[in-house]
């Protein structure tokens, strides 16, 4: 073995026994260093201590026996391109079958005498029969206790590398590393819990089932706190040197907004308000994250946080992640603030906004009282407004934390309000926006019609385009979604161009407009204006229309092939609808084949809850769908849990945050 000294950061390849082969096995397993593999987790473990007699085996029950093979063979078939090789295992107790189908190489890796850990599912008894099991095989001599009587450790594997061997090394590498893995931040105290040591030896060789689960959760405080101190340190640098822009407003030009825009704000906007204007009042920037369901009124609000800038002598910036978002935005500022005397500004990636903003920016980006809405071309370096007192980000998750930092450091520390639809679970909400302070609107305004969700099968298909031609006959639109731009060639899943033609001579004479992601800026916008002006009547779409597009009139949604979408996403598509005083109807086609993709889908039918949607999402996709935690700039997590472990994620704030302001 290599010197202890500096063991956690030698690479993996200059360890005793390991030697190039096996360092690139490992390496594409991403363990390139003695620590990478020290915090590679087992994916799971077997009792070992017990271990079942093959004539106690039980039919339909996943089962680890331990045996002699007594006879093992291939045989081949059909000129040699099918096969069987099985193995027959003995205990002394009775005798059991393992077979791998078509699988040839099988017979190079057993011989008559291993003796084998076999682990399956029994799919029969008479004889016992186990087909594709987990297999290990056993060798005698020394180092026999660190693989049989004991809880053993089952790792991810790769082609070529035996549990045996990773395990045996990792025995040797504990031994070798007793001493030298300290506290990563020996200042914040981890009561009731075992040293990081400790736990690390745990997770790999318990002594008991529960010991797991204690240093899982001991390592995964590590990796907690680790995020943690990163968003709270960037906050709290921040605010150490940034000298908040005044921009508590006047309420001048919100009472005649509010006064012009025909509809009261609910409650739970009055609040946030509150919450947002005693930040933009405050000595420290605002850095605030506004949630709310689709429908709950973000953009009033984000109107209302640009208009106490706009009065304050402070121009706004608002950053939407689609140009049919931006154009949107755009049109609904320009129709509440041109009364009110202010410039509202069309930045997005088209050439022609871009050109027709550069011959007058000189001029408008010296100006106070102007909004500029745009997409990520504000980002871009020709974007250097003066006095931005406001950042607004519509969607924040379709954006990365460097996107949001560039777009803040356009403008002297302005105050920053994050916005989404996305209903986010507390645990990622502390884990990805821990650096914000969080705003929820939890009112949906009055005066909207009732959106009802079914979830059909394709054969219902007819009698549910009847329905919607009767919809439209009554002066409804429609959204018609498929997963796809383009077909593909198992033909199983719908692509909007191939489905266009089909469509227009399905729904005739109503017409049909078609918009997804290629087309050019100019051309989404045509498409959406028409279908604003029920021009066109049907919206075939991609998700491209997911999030911001508000048409009162469209109330009705079909989604095909809806299982190939997350539930969060097929809650956004929903709230497309129901934003008139009419009843909607939301209409899910699916070939969900299994009982868990047909639970899913039935959630939508039972709640309007984005909340508990997403936490459903949470738990059926994990976070890294849910919210492009890629995006996000969150390392992933080899033990913590974003689904269930809330209290760490809170008890690793709360400790970060008494170590960085000590009393």
């Amino acid at each position: 073995m290599a010197d202890a000294q500096n063991i956690l950061g030698l690479p993996l390849r200059e360890l005793r026994g390991v030697g190039i082969e096996r360092a690139t096995q490992l390496a594409r397993l991403e363990l390139h260093t003695v620590e990478d593999l020290l915090l590679h987790p087992p994916r799971r473990y077997e009792e070992r201590r017990n271990l079942k007699k093959i004539s106690e085996v039980q039919m339909g029950v996943n089962t680890l026996v331990y045996g002699k093979i007594v006879a093992c063979g291939l045989k081949k078939w059909r000129y040699g391109t099918k096969s069987v090789f099985e193995m027959i295992l003995e205990d002394g107790s009775g005798r059991l079958h393992c077979r791998w189908w078509n699988q040839p190489f099988r017979e190079n890796q057993f011989e008559t005498g291993n003796e084998v850990l076999v682990f399956g599912k029994v799919l029969s008894l008479k004889p016992r029969t186990i087909d594709h099991p987990e297999t290990e095989i056993i060798e005698g001599g020394e180092e026999s206790f660190i693989h049989l009587n004991r809880i053993a450790p089952i790792y991810p594997l790769t082609e070529g590398l035996p549990q045996r061997w990773i395990r045996a090394l990792l025995w040797r590498i504990l031994e070798l590393t007793e001493g030298q893995m300290g506290e990563p931040h020996p200042t914040i105290p981890f009561t009731g819990m075992p040293t990081r040591a400790n736990a690390v030896r745990m997770i790999h060789f318990p002594e008991e089932l529960h010991d797991i689960e204690v240093a899982r959760q001991r390592l995964a405080m590590d990796e907690f706190v680790e995020m943690q101190l990163a968003m709270q340190a960037r906050r709290k640098k921040m605010e150490s040197k940034a000298r908040a822009l005044p921009c508590g407003g006047t309420n001048v030009l919100i009472k005649k907004f509010l006064a012009g825009i025909g509809f009261t704000l609910t409650g739970a906007q009055t609040k946030v308000l509150r919450e947002i204007r005693k930040d933009m009042s405050s000595a420290v920037p605002m850095r605030r994250l506004l949630q709310g369901d689709v429908g709950a009124g973000k953009t009033a609000v984000a109107a209302c946080s640009a208009l106490m800038a706009l009065e304050s002598g402070f121009n706004v910036a608002l950053m939407s992640p689609t140009e049919i978002l931006a154009e949107q935005h755009f049109q609904n500022f320009r129709k509440w603030f041109a009364p009110l005397g202010i410039s509202v500004e069309l930045l997005t990636g088209s050439v022609k906004s871009i050109t027709d903003f550069r011959t007058k920016q000189k001029d408008l980006l010296k100006t106070a009282n102007s909004i500029f809405v745009g997409t990520h071309a504000l980002i871009e370096s020709s974007f250097t407004p003066e006095k931005l007192g406001l950042v607004i980000i519509d969607e924040q998750h379709k954006f990365g934390v460097a996107q949001r930092e560039r777009f803040v450091k356009k403008g002297n520390y302005p105050h920053l309000l994050v916005m989404t639809a996305t209903p986010i679970p507390r645990t990622l909400g502390l884990t990805l926006y821990g650096d914000l302070d969080i705003s929820v609107i939890d009112e949906l305004p009055g005066g909207r019609g009732k959106i009802k969700t079914f979830v059909r099968t394709a054969d219902k298909l007819a009698k549910v385009w009847d329905f919607i031609r009767s919809q439209l006959k009554a002066g409804r639109q429609a959204y018609v979604v498929y997963p796809r731009v383009e077909d593909t060639e198992n033909g199983e899943t719908k692509a909007v161009k191939a489905e266009f033609t089909t469509l227009q001579k399905l729904l005739a004479p109503m017409r049909v407009g078609l918009l997804h992601g290629r087309l050019k800026g100019e051309e989404k916008e045509a498409v959406m204006s028409a279908f604003r002006q029920n021009t066109i009547q049907v919206l075939l779409a991609t998700t491209v229309i997911e999030v911001g597009v508000d048409i009162p009139n469209a109330t009705i949604m079909l989604i095909e092939n809806a299982e190939q979408f997350g539930l969060a996403q097929l809650h956004q598509l929903r709230g497309r609808i129901g934003r008139g005083a009419h009843e909607s109807y939301c209409i899910l086609i699916a070939t969900a084949k299994t009982a868990e993709s047909q639970r899913r889908l039935k959630i939508l039918e039972t709640t309007t809850d984005g909340f508990r949607i997403a936490e459903e999402d949470l738990k059926l996709r994990g976070p890294g769908e849910l919210l492009g935690t890629q995006q996000s700039g969150m390392p992933p997590l080899r033990f913590g849990d974003l689904v269930s472990d809330l209290r760490l994620v809170e008890r690793a704030r709360d400790l970060v945050k008494e170590s960085l302001n000590p009393k």
